[in-house]
């Protein structure tokens, strides 16, 4: 068995906003471990991001990158866990504290039940009053629920730093199924931790209220995983997909199917549709050159 020459993928997000200098605010170095290699996509600053671990119950759950200004995560970074796919109803949805203070320890915290957000909490992220008028729109997770196995893992899932506003045909004809394939196939094949990551690009278009503009909209959303360590006996169908593989689909009411591609394919797609941002994620599965015999 012969080793093989490690890839770095670079994969573009359209993002509206130019490229400066200004940091990032704080870092992902309490929760790098939910990155391939303890490697976050890099590249991407702005004045309004946020790199944030994502803390329930005193343990870190995920890792997002979130744009204050838009309102919206531009991706979620997670482990996978075998998961009956079953969903965790009874969670409240949460907001997050470290977008309002300094506090990068702060565990995510149940919306107030009030008709008015505080306006700390309204002008660093989305709110449900956002959504109520949009009726168009489903809260859709980057990091989904049915991806995780421990009840707090799944609660954690539930806070609106880790939803985008999808298309609500879209999001229950074709990305839950697809969601639902992937927890089928990393369940079945994956022998090892599955790194994830869920992503979106952006086209300008906005949810409004009260006239003024709340949420980005998301134009397409994409997901690529890496387990490098599978079973090498599994049916060819599904083993040519590892160690790590990608779909991306258009949050659009029709012509809305996921197509599933490798994960250079996915770069080049993003590649394409960039405007101003390049990071790359780092997905470097050693394999053999008879992997896939």
């Amino acid at each position: 068995m012969r080793p093989c020459s490690t890839c770095v993928l670079a994969l573009s997000l359209l993002i509206a906003y130019p490229l400066v200098t200004a940091r990032v605010f704080y870092s992902f170095k309490g929760c790098s471990h939910f990155f391939y290699m303890q490697t976050p996509p890099t590249g991407m600053t702005g004045t309004s991001l946020r790199k944030i671990c994502q803390t329930y119950a005193n343990k870190l759950c995920y890792a997002t990158l979130y744009d204050r200004s838009r309102r919206l995560p531009l991706y979620s970074a997670y482990i996978f866990k075998k998961s009956d796919g079953k969903k965790r109803m009874d969670t409240p949805w949460m907001y997050e504290p470290q977008l309002v203070s300094d506090d990068e320890s702060s565990n995510m915290r149940a919306l107030p039940l009030t008709e008015d957000s505080p306006p700390l909490i309204e002008d660093s992220q989305a709110v449900l009053d956002d959504y109520t008028d949009a009726v168009e729109y489903k809260r859709g997770q980057l990091n989904p629920d049915l991806h995780q196995s421990e009840p707090n893992d799944k609660s954690s899932t539930y806070t609106l730093t880790n939803v985008v506003p999808l298309i609500t045909n879209f999001l229950d004809a074709s990305w839950n199924p697809y969601l639902d394939v992937i927890r089928r196939r990393l369940n079945n094949f994956c022998e090892g931790k599955a790194f994830m990551v869920t992503g979106v690009t952006i086209s300008g278009a906005t949810i409004q209220r009260d006239n003024r503009d709340r949420l980005a909209i998301p134009k397409h959303i994409w997901l690529a995983y890496c387990c490098p360590r599978f079973d090498r006996n599994s049916p060819y169908e599904v083993r040519f997909m590892f160690p790590s593989y990608g779909g991306y689909a258009l949050n659009e009411q029709t012509d809305h199917s996921v197509i599933e591609v490798p994960v250079k394919t996915l770069e080049r797609f993003l590649k394409i549709l960039r405007r101003h941002l390049v990071f790359f994620l780092v997905f470097e599965p050693k394999r053999s050159p008879d992997a896939f015999n």
